[in-house]
């Protein structure tokens, strides 16, 4: 499982380029997206730095899993929950960007990766 995380990380960083030459296109714009401070401006940036911020987790997590001896529901547990973190964030900054009320779908990410690291650190801790 850790090697889904590893390409899931490394998708995480090609995304997270892609993302920010499209953002890039427009951000010289002052007024492009209500203005820099604009909550659809900020949204939009949070959504393309996340790609990268669960990226380096995903990384970080197929880097290290193998070192503290992770195994079974702990494992499975953590690598699930930090590709589905690192899926969902991006696409809940980006639609909460775009219609304000989804902004109530942010616990599904953030549970996610909590349970995603809780496991990495209860699965160490048990062994």
């Amino acid at each position: 499982m850790p090697v889904t995380n590893l390409i899931g990380g490394w998708v995480g960083m090609l995304a997270g380029v892609l993302s920010g030459a499209v953002i890039g296109l427009l951000f010289h714009r002052d007024d492009w997206m209500g203005g820099y401070g604009s909550y659809r401006r900020r949204l939009t940036r949070l959504g393309h730095i996340s790609f990268f911020g669960l990226g380096f987790l995903n990384l970080l997590f197929a880097a290290t899993a193998i070192q503290l001896n992770l195994s079974g529901n702990w494992l499975a547990t953590a690598s699930w929950g930090l590709m589905a973190g690192a899926i969902t964030m991006p696409v809940c900054c980006f639609l909460s960007a775009w219609r304000k009320p989804l902004r109530h779908l942010f616990p599904i990410p953030v549970l996610s990766v909590t349970a995603g690291i809780l496991s990495i650190l209860m699965g160490w801790w048990r062994r």
